[in-house]
């Protein structure tokens, strides 16, 4: 494999294309997405709600709901992203934090690495919100988000991922 070949760059993000060799020999040029990481946050309210944003994604033109989610800063450890992407996203802060594993959303054209988490034993906090961000905080049972889940109304892969993920070993039912 040789050096990769930068092709773009903006922000914390670039397009880079190197040559492998895969598995069965042939020696390929592949371009990738290169991606900081990122955190998602599945947040439990103290009366055992899932807090949501319903946010304006310029990309898709659309309102979608999803977890509290966002973009590792550079040096910033997952731990201290999701802290601050709950506060500015959700104005919450949270007393306990599980770590539930990690999710690759698009693996043959990035190598962006999304880092889940379940926060309980929450508290409102202050904390400013992205400008480019357009965010309403809801709360659904977890009944109702299986229910927007079941009727196509959640799309976002990385919040159904962390639900399920979420489901799966316990910490919401």
């Amino acid at each position: 494999m040789n050096q990769p070949k930068q092709l773009f760059a903006w922000k914390r993000f670039s397009l880079e294309e190197s040559e492998h060799t895969l598995p069965n020999g042939l020696v390929t040029n592949h371009i990738t997405l290169e991606h900081p990481g990122a955190v998602l946050i599945l947040p439990i309210a103290n009366d055992g709600k899932l807090v949501m944003i319903r946010q304006y994604r310029p990309s898709i033109r659309r309102w979608i709901y999803e977890f509290p989610a966002g973009t590792l800063e550079s040096s910033e450890s997952p731990n201290v992203c999701a802290q601050r992407e709950l506060a500015e996203e959700a104005q919450l802060q949270a007393d306990e934090w599980h770590a539930i594993g990690e999710s690759l959303p698009a693996p043959g054209f990035c190598n962006e690495t999304q880092y889940l988490f379940v926060a309980k034993q929450l508290s409102p906090c202050a904390a400013e919100m992205d400008d480019d961000e357009v965010i309403e905080v809801v709360h659904f049972t977890v009944d109702e988000v299986k229910r927007l889940i079941a009727e196509n109304e959640i799309q976002d892969s990385k919040t159904i991922v962390a639900f399920c993920r979420a489901q799966l070993l316990g910490l919401i039912t």
